[in-house]
C-alpha cells in the first residue's frame, strides 16, 4: 500500500556568507550560515557552496550542519581534496557518515 508523506519544506532565511576561499583550482568554497524555522524556533544552521568559476558550476548545500566546526571542518577537506562542485553530494555524505 502507498499513501502520501507531506514534509514541511524548511526555507533557509537571512544566508549571509561566513567564509569564503578560493583554491587553487579554480573553485570558489563557502560556508553560508542562515536561519531556519524548526518546530517554531529559530534555528542558525550552516551551508556548503562549491563554483567552479571556470565552467560556471555551482552546487549547494543549504544546511548541511548545525554545528560551525563541522561545517567549516568539511569545507577545508573540500579545499584541501581540491573537489569539483559536481562531488559535494558524495563527499559530504562520506563525511556525515564518519561524524556521525
Amino acid at each position: 500500500m502507498f499513501g502520501i508523506v507531506r514534509r514541511n519544506k524548511k526555507v533557509v532565511r537571512d544566508r549571509t556568507v561566513y567564509m569564503e576561499v578560493y583554491g587553487d583550482n579554480k573553485v570558489m568554497y563557502r560556508v553560508v550560515v542562515g536561519k531556519i524555522n524548526s518546530y517554531g524556533d529559530e534555528v542558525c544552521t550552516y551551508g556548503i557552496e562549491a563554483e567552479d568559476r571556470r565552467s560556471g558550476e555551482k552546487e549547494v548545500i543549504q544546511d548541511f550542519s548545525r554545528n560551525i566546526e563541522d561545517a567549516v571542518d568539511f569545507a577545508e577537506m573540500l579545499i584541501n581534496g581540491r573537489v569539483s562542485p559536481r562531488q559535494i553530494y558524495s563527499k559530504a555524505l562520506n563525511y556525515l557518515c564518519v561524524s556521525i
